[in-house]
């Protein structure tokens, strides 16, 4: 089994006109010709692709930006929290609906919001009596960014059906928080957020803060943390990346790092959204160089896991050069071994991380 922390399925669906329940091919046939966004044609998500590598649990987000002064990112600025709002929510009616569709004869999706549910999913995805092509794919709701709440109270709407992390900065300035490329601590609204979701025992996403934010979240919020899609920035220096420090202070939380398959975040010197990954040698091994950077940094295997981000806004032209769709993350506990990890650190990257973070969380 596989838990892929982060994918952006709503949006896909929604602003794309992607139907996740067909095939890559039939995906990739239908959006032939499109020039409306850069990664046309070349998605590697979807639904049947998810059961054949045994991912059978992911974070699936909701994602609409309220962005007055940055104009810079198609397709995900809204010109009001209140447009930004009725996006998640279309977003969130999309899972519902895949929860709903039983036209293949069981649920596409099924939506985890507490331990009892975990548990029982668990043992579905684990039950090799019936075959992975038969099971419901879950999922766990979050945020990523919080501009779309328009004021503190929807946390708690949200809350109620069924949002359980959250993110409070994507890129640029936020309400809430400034985002990658930013700097500065979180807003005043932004703090207010992160009390709240303390109270309500949510998790704590710190992808995409500042460097100031990162640390003012950190010794704000008191429960469980993750970073859900992040790398490493002593190998590729950049802010969206995770200094040693950080990481070692996650560590001391207990929380887990999701590896981002995102091309540009893997190798130095490419150009997000112009380099070719195949040019620079991006492959599927190089996520790994990240793996063993954190755990020679903390000692152990126990904090490293998926966070893909695959078909985050882009697709094939910015995915590692061997990855042909996400069933190919099947091939990741191959690759750990070859570079020495033991089959229950594998099992921790492939799952078993995600999943005691998880429990503790719920517990």
């Amino acid at each position: 089994m596989i838990i892929d922390a982060h994918l952006d399925m709503a949006l896909n669906a929604i602003e794309c006109n992607r139907d996740y329940r067909r095939s890559i091919t039939e995906i990739r046939a239908w959006e032939q010709g499109m020039t409306d966004k850069i990664d046309r044609s070349k998605g590697v998500v979807s639904l049947p692709e998810l059961r054949k590598a045994g991912i059978g649990l992911i974070v699936a987000t909701q994602l609409a930006r309220y962005n007055e002064e940055d104009r810079s990112l198609p397709g995900l600025g809204w010109n009001s929290p209140q447009q930004a709002w009725a996006m998640t929510q279309a977003q969130r009616t999309w899972y519902e609906t895949m929860e709903d569709d039983d036209s293949a004869g069981f649920p596409q999706m099924r939506q985890i919001r507490d331990r009892a549910g975990l548990e029982a999913h668990l043992s579905l995805w684990l039950d090799a009596s019936i075959p992975n092509e038969q099971k419901p794919v879950g999922y766990i709701l979050t945020l990523e960014g919080a501009d779309s709440l328009v004021r503190l109270s929807y946390l708690e709407r949200a809350y109620d059906y069924g949002l359980r992390a959250l993110g409070p900065a994507h890129y640029g300035p936020g309400r809430y928080a400034p985002g990658t490329g930013m700097t500065g601590p979180l807003t005043p609204m932004g703090q207010d957020l992160v009390r709240e979701m303390d109270q309500l025992g949510m998790i704590l996403d710190v992808t995409h803060l500042t460097d100031e934010g990162f640390d003012m979240a950190l010794e704000m919020f008191k429960g469980p943390v993750w970073a859900s899609h992040h790398n490493c920035r002593a190998l590729v220096p950049h802010q969206r990346q995770l200094a040693d420090d950080q990481i070692r202070q996650l560590v001391e939380r207990g929380a887990v790092i999701g590896g981002c398959f995102d091309a540009w975040m893997m190798k130095p010197g490419l150009t997000q959204r112009k380099s070719n990954p195949a040019d620079f040698g991006v492959q599927l091994e190089t996520i790994v160089d990240h793996y063993d950077h954190i755990c020679q940094l903390v000692g152990n295997a126990n904090h490293i896991a998926i966070g893909s981000d695959l078909d985050g806004t882009f697709g094939l032209e910015q995915s590692p050069a061997d990855l042909n769709t996400i069933a190919d993350l099947a091939h990741l506990p191959d690759l750990l071994a070859r570079r020495g990890y033991s089959e229950a650190d594998i099992q921790g990257v492939m799952y078993g991380n995600w999943l005691r973070l998880l429990r503790g969380a719920w517990g």
